[in-house]
């Protein structure tokens, strides 16, 4: 253990003291009398000062010695912010991690994904999370398999290669060492629980505060009929993965900072992945409280992160669909581009048989898409003609649209093709990238909402140079603006 793996006790002591949620995943309390980490809302006797270490992360926790807590559950908070004092490569290769990327491949190749070396990316590591890029991906593996025993009925070889584990036989040595118990064992102790629908239910938790109707209210929106449906309380989707269909439907709790989540899909091999993907939707892993301190700096945006605490840019389930959903959003109205868009589906989307009778198809393949008949369904050729060819390339290998690239080769990229301008990138980075410093310069309502003068619109220029103090978080001031931009309308 290194000394910069430590947090000062005295900058967390107030959040430690209060169990402040808003600190939940932000740092990890490391109990010297019993070994034993938890989370700073840990309902447990809160330990004295001089008793405790703070952990940049669980792994880093780990790391040191400390097992889990088996109250407070640190698999269960909402985990150390992806982009919280991060560099990018640190970032991206925290997101690859959880996407399962080390399950699979090694150091070496993470690295070579985020174009440095094995020994920079340690080290960069070391400094942001206090652990190893290996050490952070077997929390991560521990962590959630410990999730599914507690609050799934997935068997045990169900849950050992959900979760990454290479054998059954690793999966039980791992859970005797960390634990001292079993995975049977472990089940055993759980509470008694509810028999439920048919389906994978499992809780995510969140940072407060967080505005999840705004968050609902933007995807209710922009859905695509037949593939998503949106309550004032729900969000429900099909997808596909691997060639395998399936649904998600994810229902907010109005008195805790939870969201239970119901999966239907026949290969639990990839539940992390489909998991990972919802927390992108609903960008759980944001920290509120950090954004809006940086954001409110400047004196444009200081009331309206007063009057709108808790905005979170909502990302998506593939970055082909949003980016289809873009182009055709441009130029026309947003509920005309969901009736485009849900042609396309119609026509070539597959057919989905589900629980939800408002979830008919899935929404078309890179493949279909690039291949298919568009006539006639009231798009301009000009997008069309955009829509195949990014479909085209998606599907030949040449462009990616999800967090493993980097934003400006992607802009560079996706702006070769005919049509798609620098507007529709930076939307697409906000969405699919999970960028937080995407920002669409050239958007007439940014451009409005900016001015500090009534009826005055900047231009895009002049707009990047205003942002220049919102990085790295200038997703969220768009989110910010075009809020205040809708309210002000409708208070007008």
């Amino acid at each position: 253990m290194t000394a910069q793996t430590l947090l000062n006790p005295d900058d967390y002591e107030d959040a430690r003291q209060a169990r402040d949620p808003r600190f939940d995943g932000r740092f990890f309390v490391g109990v010297l009398t019993t070994g034993i980490y938890c989370r700073p809302v840990c309902p447990v006797r809160i330990p004295k000062k001089e008793n405790v270490q703070l952990y940049k992360s669980a792994a880093a926790a780990a790391a040191a010695g400390f097992r889990p807590c088996l109250r407070c559950r640190p698999e269960s908070s909402p985990g150390t912010p992806a982009w919280s004092g991060s560099s990018w490569k640190v970032s991206r290769a925290l997101q690859l991690i959880d996407q399962g990327f080390l399950d699979s491949a090694s150091i070496d190749e993470l690295a070579a994904q985020l174009g440095v070396g094995p020994r920079q990316l340690s080290r960069l590591f070391n400094e942001h999370l206090g652990a190893s890029p290996v050490e952070v991906a077997q929390t991560r593996r521990l962590h959630f398999a410990k999730k599914l025993l507690d609050e799934t009925d997935m068997n045990f070889t169900e849950i050992c290669f959900a979760s990454g584990f290479g054998s059954v036989r690793r999966f039980n040595a791992v859970f005797n060492k960390i634990y001292g118990r079993s995975p049977k064992q472990l089940r055993e102790k759980r509470k008694t629980k509810q028999d439920k629908p048919k389906g994978i239910h499992i809780t995510l938790s969140y940072r407060p505060p967080y505005d999840w109707q705004a968050v609902l209210a933007f995807l209710a929106y922009r859905a695509i009929p037949g593939v998503e449906w949106v309550t004032e309380d729900s969000y429900s989707r099909s997808f596909v993965l691997d060639e395998v269909q399936g649904d998600f439907h994810a229902q907010f709790s109005k008195d805790k900072n939870l969201i239970d989540v119901t999966i239907n899909y026949s290969e639990s091999r990839h539940l992390y992945h489909i998991i990972d993907r919802i927390k992108s939707i609903f960008d759980l892993r944001a920290d509120s409280e950090q954004i809006a301190q940086h954001l409110g700096k400047d004196k444009l945006l200081k009331p309206m992160v007063r009057r709108f605490p808790g905005l979170r840019v909502p990302g998506c389930w593939d970055g082909l669909e949003v980016a289809v959903r873009a182009i055709l959003g441009q130029q026309v109205t947003v509920k005309a581009a969901s009736t485009l868009v849900s042609r396309i589906v119609h026509r070539h989307g597959e057919a989905y048989e589900s629980s939800n009778p408002n979830l008919t198809h899935t929404f078309p393949t890179a493949v279909a898409l690039k291949d298919g008949d568009l006539g006639d369904l009231g798009i301009v050729g000009a997008r069309i003609d955009a829509i195949q060819s990014l479909a085209a390339k998606v599907d030949e290998g040449l462009l990616k649209i999800d967090c493993s690239v980097d934003t400006e080769d992607f802009i560079n990229s996706i702006c070769e093709i005919k049509g798609i301008g620098e507007w529709t990138a930076h939307y697409i980075a906000m969405r699919a990238l999970n960028d937080p410093n995407a920002f669409p310069h050239s958007d007439l309502i940014l451009r409005r909402a900016a001015a500090e003068k009534a009826g005055e619109t900047l231009t895009s220029k002049r707009l990047q140079e205003r942002a220049e103090a919102w990085q790295p978080w200038r997703a969220y001031s768009v989110i910010l603006l075009w809020r205040h931009h809708s309210w002000k309308k409708q208070n007008s």
